[in-house]
């Protein structure tokens, strides 16, 4: 088995929204502040109870030489955070961001944008 296998996309998404979504904007109060933000379960909210949540969310830059960069993790407390989190990032400096977040029931979910 190849780790690949165990991660799933879009392509494989069920009822709850598993997939993380990537949003790039502007930081609130400093001006010039680059802001990637990953939220799971946007537009439909994932469960966020002791029995099934959304555990943590990781976010990795491909810079424009083609270097993955593992810029952050956030751990979510199960019942009491929701799956939001944004990280300060220099996006000039990437040419791609990807996403991955965990459900403990679900798996390993994962999502890419490019910049443009």
């Amino acid at each position: 088995m190849e780790f690949g296998n165990l991660i799933k996309g879009a392509e494989a998404e069920g009822k709850e929204k598993h997939v993380p979504y990537i949003e790039i904007g502007k930081g609130r109060g400093i001006e010039g502040v680059d802001v990637v933000r990953v939220v799971v379960g946007k537009d439909v909210q994932h469960p966020n109870t002791m029995e099934h949540h959304i555990a943590w969310a990781e976010l990795y830059g491909v810079k424009k030489d083609g270097q993955l960069v593992c810029l952050g993790r956030t751990a979510f407390a199960a019942g009491y955070t929701n799956p939001n989190t944004r990280f300060q990032v220099p996006v000039g400096d990437f040419k791609a961001f990807c996403a991955i977040a965990y459900c403990n029931i679900h798996g390993v979910w994962q999502n890419c944008i490019a910049v443009e």
